[in-house]
């Protein structure tokens, strides 16, 4: 009678139905999915920016390049001190202040008239609103809810950032050019406050919270206390990883990444383009389909870097995307060809394919610190972007044309694809206190 009664309770264990049960962590990766999409918005706008300022308030481009600039160095900077925030307030409180400064700095744009209030709205407070919500904010929500399907999920989150551009960027361009830029300032400010209730009523902090183990995870992990101090330790974190090589190899990639992606295409792509003669509206269209085969191509990357080598990874993507922009300057003319059609394709499945190798060779050098590191090395990604952004428009200031930066970015990821080769893996079996000690 004994054993009779114990059988159905181990088949019970047993049913497959209880494996089906879609686990909490990817309604988080979902949240966090739909908030980056939202918070896209900023992260359109500068690139479309740069003509209508210099037709109104006659600031040069070198002037409007240096605003985004400080937008892209604050983008990372900002980042490795988020990730420590968040391991301190929570990452409900974190993102949702940072999207209502983004929402501020945006809006408060419409009212500017010197050149100082652009700098001071788009370059400091969009650019400190959008460091926290950069892809740290990825890595962390990563980290903390998943130990399998890593790079799927990094994959998946980097790519939200590109479906928010192929949203905003035809309707953006659009705005500008049948009324105006201010309009565009406002969509972006209510799309970043749109969120805000989303993150704060659904997003959740680690899975002790919902008395969940993390995806894939064997036995349940408590929450950490909250880490006082955040700003020391992220200081403590970069002191310790930069003496090791591998952060210096991982940090000079990923400046060149940075440097040939949102400081170049995303900055001065569209006025590039319609230097050329082409419509701005085609040519943001342009923009926006290199976020549809981004998202293709970045969530394609997680799932290599989950079965293939990180390292041989960024290399192929350093060099394919090198090759593309050397052939740029050859592509623009005043109308769409086919020809043109095959580099956005090819540059978009390309765009940022970096992220998850990077992730994970940064999860493999430096374990439970990864995410701050992680946020240290996006810090170089967009002092990358901002010497571009603001060197591409003193280049066209003095040269006429943007063709000398697409040459010298294309020489700069055929340099970052070796030293991706260069980077030392981290031995087997050694913790990443030992390993990062070793290298």
């Amino acid at each position: 009678m004994t054993q009779t009664s114990q059988a159905p309770a181990a088949i019970e264990e047993q049913k497959p139905a209880s494996r089906t049960r879609i686990h909490r962590a990817w309604f988080v990766a979902a949240v966090t999915f739909v908030t980056i999409i939202g918070a896209a918005a900023f992260r359109s706008l500068p690139g479309l920016l740069i003509d209508p300022l210099h037709a109104e308030f006659g600031w040069s481009r070198g002037t409007i390049g240096a605003a985004v600039s400080i937008n892209l160095a604050l983008y990372g900077l900002t980042a490795p001190f988020a990730a420590a925030l968040m391991d301190r307030y929570g990452i409900r409180r974190v993102v949702a202040v940072a999207l209502t400064v983004i929402a501020l700095g945006s809006g408060l744009t419409v009212w500017m008239t010197a050149a100082w209030q652009l700098l001071l709205c788009w370059g400091l407070l969009v650019g400190l609103g959008s460091g926290s919500m950069a892809l740290a904010f990825a890595a962390t929500v990563t980290n903390r809810w998943f130990t399998e399907r890593r790079g799927l999920v990094s994959g998946i989150l980097t790519a939200a950032s590109a479906s928010g551009q192929l949203i905003f960027l035809p309707l953006l361009s659009w705005m500008i050019t049948r009324y105006d830029w201010r309009p565009a300032a406002v969509t972006v400010a209510l799309a970043a406050l749109a969120v805000v209730p989303f993150v704060w009523l659904l997003l959740r902090d680690h899975p002790a919270d919902v008395g969940q183990k993390p995806y894939g995870a064997k036995e349940f992990v408590e929450k950490p206390a909250p880490v006082t101090g955040a700003a020391r330790r992220t200081v403590t974190v970069l002191l310790k990883a930069v003496r090791t090589g591998p952060f210096w190899l991982l940090a000079g990639t990923f400046a060149i990444c940075g440097a040939s992606t949102n400081g170049l295409v995303q900055t001065h792509f569209v006025p590039a383009a319609h230097d050329h003669g082409m419509p701005v509206t085609a040519a943001a269209t342009l923009l926006a389909v290199i976020g549809v085969f981004d998202v293709v191509g970045t969530i394609a990357s997680g799932w290599f870097t989950d079965r293939f080598e990180p390292r041989r990874l960024l290399a192929v993507y350093y060099a394919l995307r090198g090759i593309s922009l050397l052939f740029l300057p050859m592509l623009l003319a005043p109308s769409v060809h086919p020809p043109m059609i095959f580099f956005i394709v090819f540059y978009g499945l390309d765009w940022v394919a970096t992220v998850p190798p990077t992730l994970a060779l940064c999860r493999e050098q430096y374990g439970d610190d990864s995410a701050i590191v992680f946020g240290w090395v996006l810090a170089s990604h967009q002092v990358g972007a901002a010497l571009v952004a603001f060197l591409g428009g003193v280049a066209r200031d003095t040269f006429g044309s943007y063709d000398v930066v697409w040459y010298a970015s294309g020489a700069l990821c055929a340099a970052a694809a070796l030293m991706a080769l260069v980077i030392r893996r981290r031995p087997t079996g050694l913790t990443p206190a030992v390993a990062t000690a070793a290298a």
